[in-house]
């Protein structure tokens, strides 16, 4: 005889099984599941680019007054006459040990260079995200609460202004205007050592502030504008209507529902972004003479270093798309709609 509640606990288990959790899960599987495949095409691509460098590896290696049979031989020793497919497995093999080749008469490893400037380009990129995140929420629904009046207008026109602002003209002008020295006082450190976060937080923060800013202003530009549409379609909606009309205070309604609510148009927008700030911040680098993944890859054309040009290039579109995977994955979390797919 059949047990009762086994047949009720079986099918509690089977609808559970397919709930929303269970597509949760299929989802993050399947984002998961496209991130070596996309890794796998970005080291082709990359790789295939390279190969038509001019630069000959060999004579960066053992310089301008070596012999051709020294080069010959130093081409045989690192197969760098083999066939393409073969090159491109044994540059797998070396990717696998987290080794990007050598660079320089000396054969330094690039991985140290760039596992000494990677951490400097993310943290100047994510200080940029935070100041575009703080000023896009704040503008964006500042100009939703007050829309159609002058702060929605005046907030219209500082985002017209901030997205059409190049980052790079914006950090030349933040260097001329608060860069300079006003008497014997300096406003801003623009140039010289960055201090480690862990060291001289204070001091760190000065010196990454202008760069964060012209990293930041454009997509401020952008995402205040996407979270202002979010927040007034929201505060339309029927719930808020009823909230407001039961008493219950708008600034409570908009910062615990509404907000909440909103966000899931500019995550998604934001994750686009989060690689325009990435790449923005290797030339934001340059400007400022910050010695991350933007002067190394400057010191690799300058010197004709490919193999520094090709680490840092690969390193900055693996990071990249492992960010958009991340913020894929959030988008997936918060989104409940989308567990219906």
């Amino acid at each position: 005889m059949t047990d009762p509640f086994a047949v009720a606990t079986a099918h509690v288990l089977q609808k559970a099984s397919h709930g929303p959790m269970s597509k949760v899960l299929t989802l993050i599987g399947r984002r998961l599941a496209q991130l070596p495949v996309m890794i796998l095409g970005i080291t082709f691509l990359v790789f295939f680019i390279m190969s038509f460098s001019r630069i000959d590896p060999a004579i960066t290696a053992l310089g301008e007054g070596a012999s051709v049979e020294a080069r010959q031989a130093y081409r045989e020793a690192h197969g760098l006459d083999d066939p393409l497919p073969q090159r491109y497995i044994a540059f797998l093999s070396g990717l696998a040990r987290l080794d990007f080749g050598s660079y320089s008469a000396r054969q330094l490893p690039v991985y140290d260079e760039v596992a000494r400037a990677f951490p400097i380009t993310l943290q100047l990129t994510f200080l940029g995200l935070l100041f575009a995140v703080a000023c896009s929420l704040a503008l964006g629904v500042l100009a939703a609460i007050h829309r159609g009046r002058w702060p929605d207008q005046l907030i219209r026109l500082i985002s017209i202004a901030s997205l059409s602002t190049p980052s790079f003209w914006l950090a030349i002008l933040l260097i001329q205007l608060l860069g300079r020295k006003v008497g014997v006082i300096s406003l801003l450190p623009t140039a010289g050592r960055l201090p480690a976060l862990t060291d001289d937080p204070v001091g760190w923060f000065l010196r990454m502030l202008l760069p964060a800013v012209a990293l930041a202003v454009p997509v401020i530009g952008q995402l205040s504008r996407v979270v202002r549409t979010s927040v007034v379609e929201e505060l339309d909606r029927d719930y808020v209507r009823t909230a407001l009309g039961a008493g219950i205070p708008r600034r409570v309604v908009v910062g615990r529902n509404v907000l909440r609510n909103a966000l899931i148009t500019p995550i998604t927008v934001l994750g686009l972004r989060v690689g325009y700030l990435l790449g923005g911040a290797v030339i934001i680098e340059i400007i400022f003479t910050i010695n991350g993944m933007g002067m190394l890859i400057l010191n690799g054309v300058t010197n004709n270093e490919p193999n520094l040009v090709q680490g840092v290039t690969l390193t900055v579109a693996i990071a990249f798309v492992v960010i958009n995977t991340i913020v894929d994955l959030l988008y997936v979390l918060v989104n409940p709609r989308i567990r219906t797919v």
